[in-house]
């Protein structure tokens, strides 16, 4: 099998699986609950991983986003929301019709686009964007890492804003203790967390990335939060997602325990 019939095989397996996700979550676009909006636009708290992003990027208003991996588009409805022109990306065409009528349920249709296709394939033009995004993305290119990346630094304009949320596993026996036990996660065949050697070759592109761990006992929050709704849980739902976060944060911030986040934002900006 050459490369590309590879890669294509790739693609369309992931296609599939979004697509179905998407079919199911058609039923249930509602607009963005402004709740949503403070916490991304002014809370902004450095505990939450999401909050943390925003905080890091700043002011969106009048700012060009590329959304790599938009899915649904529920990060390009609250970026647009808080006042940027974005683009969306996705291989699967589902995830995109999604987004279209997320956007339109939104009002936000004439702040945003959507291209279906693998980034490996995508056509944008050179310097064309202030903020390149991913969330939960890159885990599913680390066969073409390399060329991704460099990708994508090329579509952004000088100094503008990489960021990236991934699941990220740095800590060996904490890999082998996850491979031995029976949890059941929604995951495609070719996903895995990113590892020391991928966090390597996106700082080659990325030559200022920082990187800050999260999800230690945030891993519960699943258990805690029905479709990891915040708004729409209970005061004392809430508190208890409010203790994991913080007291994760304060213990991913010492040397010894970074390596046990369970996820990481990693971020810093194209090289002029």
């Amino acid at each position: 099998m050459t490369q590309h019939s590879e890669d294509q095989v790739r693609w369309e397996r992931e296609a599939a699986f979004f697509d179905q996700e998407a079919e199911a979550a058609m039923a249930r676009i509602r607009p963005v609950d402004p709740e949503t909006i403070k916490r991304y636009g002014e809370l902004r708290r450095r505990r939450f991983s999401k909050e943390y992003r925003f905080r890091v990027m700043g002011s969106l208003k009048g700012k060009s986003v590329l959304d790599v991996g938009c899915g649904d588009g529920e990060n390009a409805m609250n970026f647009a929301k808080l006042g940027a022109r974005v683009t969306g990306i996705d291989i699967s065409p589902k995830a995109i019709e999604l987004a279209e009528r997320r956007a339109a349920v939104n009002g936000v249709s004439a702040l945003t686009s959507f291209v279906c296709s693998p980034l490996e394939t995508a056509d944008f033009a050179e310097r064309s964007f202030d903020v390149i995004w991913g969330d939960a993305v890159l885990h599913h290119l680390i066969p073409d890492l390399d060329n991704v990346m460099q990708r994508l630094v090329g579509w952004a304009r000088p100094g503008a804003m990489i960021m990236f949320a991934e699941p990220m596993n740095l800590s060996p026996w904490l890999r082998k203790i996850r491979l031995m036990l029976p949890i059941h996660t929604d995951a495609t065949p070719d996903e895995r967390p990113l590892e020391h050697a991928e966090v390597a070759i996106i700082r080659r592109h990325v030559p200022d990335l920082q990187v800050r761990h999260f999800s230690l006992l945030g891993r519960l929050n699943r258990f805690v939060l029905k479709d990891y709704d915040y708004e729409g849980a209970s005061i004392s739902r809430r508190a208890v997602v409010n203790a994991f976060d913080l007291v994760d944060y304060a213990l991913l911030s010492l040397p010894g325990m970074k390596t046990l986040g369970g996820t990481s934002v990693m971020y810093g900006h194209a090289r002029n």
